[in-house]
């Protein structure tokens, strides 16, 4: 996926600035799609500049002018074709995976340190994400009946609460086997 099209997708469910682009992307599309605020700004010119996007100068009292962008037809018509276009599925590519089984030819205990590392960022992405759920979504302040827009929101929000979820159990198995691999030394080359 390119950037063009998470900029396209979250242009289209709301029209903004390049600030409040990157400012979304750092709260929820980037949970799934990370760029600089740098790679944003740079793709937004490109994208006007291609015709994919509109520019509009919004005044602003005390600051200079804001530029809003918005989803011209030339770049919903690029979304749709590239919606309707097949991808491979992700495979998983895992380095902590080959270093935990390359763990076997040192010190499994060794490890430990990386992996509680990565349960705690894990955790922290698993809370955020259910804190944003219940922001967004089911919480008391959330919306009544979701639209479309918001429906498929949540679903992503979904997997990525359900991807967090396994991703610390199974860092959870990894420490338990660590710890009781711990004593046990590596075998002989």
């Amino acid at each position: 996926m390119a950037l063009d099209h998470a900029i396209l997708v979250s242009l289209l469910e709301m029209p903004g600035s390049g600030y409040e682009l990157a400012r979304r992307f750092d709260r929820s599309i980037g949970y799934f799609w990370t760029a600089t605020h740098q790679q944003i700004y740079r793709v937004l010119a490109r994208m006007a500049g291609d015709g994919l996007l509109t520019v509009r100068e919004v005044p602003q009292q005390g600051r200079p002018d804001k530029k809003e962008y918005s989803v011209a037809a030339p770049g919903r018509a690029a979304l749709a074709r590239w919606l309707h276009e097949p991808i491979e599925p992700e495979s998983m590519r895992h380095e902590l995976a080959v270093k935990i089984r390359g763990a076997a030819f040192d010190d499994p205990a060794a490890l430990i340190r990386e992996v509680e590392r990565h349960h705690r960022a894990h955790s922290d992405r698993l809370a955020h994400y259910l804190a944003g759920e219940r922001r967004d979504f089911t919480g008391p302040g959330a919306p009544g009946p979701l639209d479309a827009g918001q429906e498929l929101q949540h679903v992503v929000l979904r997997g990525g609460i359900a991807y967090e979820r396994m991703t610390v159990a199974w860092l959870d198995d990894v420490l338990a086997t660590l710890h009781r691999l711990g004593a046990t030394p590596p075998p002989s080359a």
